[in-house]
């Protein structure tokens, strides 16, 4: 018995999407046929401290794959940092525990305190 269940997205839920099916599957098929044209696109989005020199390297028979090479960022500063300004008070990070007692929210100041602290110890 292999039932397969669609689950409908909810209006509310497509209408605050990054982006839809279509430009989906878009964005796909130019992975696909332009590869470095893509992962260029892609990184673009990121802020880089230095530009990468190559974007991909790849051999799969020899299990050889290198990206972004030349390149440094940095995840700490493109995940937090960089939103600091405008985002600051939203909600960054939501942890939930297994007690459903217990949570806790955090703003991305906060979370950058927080990651701030630790990267100190």
């Amino acid at each position: 018995m292999n039932e397969q269940k669609i689950f409908e997205i909810p209006a509310a839920t497509k209408a605050k999407a990054w982006i839809d099916n279509e430009t989906y599957l878009k964005m796909y098929e130019e992975s696909v046929n332009d590869p470095k044209g893509f992962w260029d696109k892609q990184a673009e989005r990121l802020d880089w401290f230095r530009k990468w020199d190559n974007t991909l390297d790849w051999d799969y028979n020899k299990g050889h794959v290198r990206w972004y090479e030349g390149g440094k960022l940095n995840v700490s500063y493109n995940c937090l940092d960089r939103h600091l300004e405008k985002r600051g008070e939203q909600t960054a990070l939501i942890w939930e525990s297994d007690d459903p007692n217990v949570d806790r929210s955090f703003t991305y100041k906060e979370l950058h305190t927080e990651v701030c602290k630790f990267a100190n110890v």
